[in-house]
């Protein structure tokens, strides 16, 4: 009982954390944004096949899977 009320006592009686203005850290232009932006465009382009190529390589192992099941039965 002493723990849970000096775990409530301490949840709301703390401080709130304040969190840094950005505006003010972040300075970077336009340039930059546009630059990230084409990483991660780049990303995105090389997952998509390779997501097809999973899925594909996955479905032709279960149509594998399923002809030796019913050659063995």
């Amino acid at each position: 009982m002493k723990a849970i009320l000096s775990t409530l006592t301490l949840s709301l009686l703390a401080v709130p954390a304040f969190a840094v203005d950005t505006t003010q850290t972040y300075n970077s232009g336009i340039l930059v944004l546009l630059f990230v932006g084409f990483c991660a465009l780049i990303i995105v382009a090389q997952l998509v096949p390779a997501v097809l190529a999973l899925f594909g390589l996955t479905k032709e192992v279960a149509q594998n899977s399923r002809k030796t099941a019913t050659e063995k039965n």
